[in-house]
C-alpha cells in the first residue's frame, strides 16, 4: 500500500483541514519506530545531528497527534 492521505471516514476531503508530514519527518518516524533505532543512530543514517533528529521526530509526533485528535486529514509528502 502506498497511501498519500489518511483521513477520518465519512467526511469529504473538501471539509477537512490538512496536516502535512514531510519526507524527512516520515523517514524519522520509520527509523525510530519501525527500525527501532536510537535517535543518535537514526540521525547518523539521515546525516543530521541528534538534536535535529529530535526536533524532527517531535514535530512529526505533534502533527500526527493533531490530525488524529482534531479529525484532520494527514497527507504524506513522500518526495523532497
Amino acid at each position: 500500500m502506498n497511501a498519500t492521505y489518511f483521513k477520518p471516514r465519512g467526511i469529504p476531503m473538501s471539509d477537512l483541514e490538512e496536516v502535512v508530514l514531510e519526507a524527512d519527518e516520515i523517514e524519522a518516524l520509520r527509523l525510530a519506530h519501525l527500525e527501532s533505532l536510537y535517535q543518535e543512530d537514526a540521525a547518523l543514517k539521515m546525516n543530521i545531528s541528534r538534536q535535529t533528529f529530535g526536533r524532527i521526530i517531535d514535530t512529526s509526533h505533534k502533527k500526527i497527534s493533531d490530525a488524529l485528535i482534531n479529525g484532520k486529514a494527514l497527507r504524506l509528502n513522500k518526495t523532497t
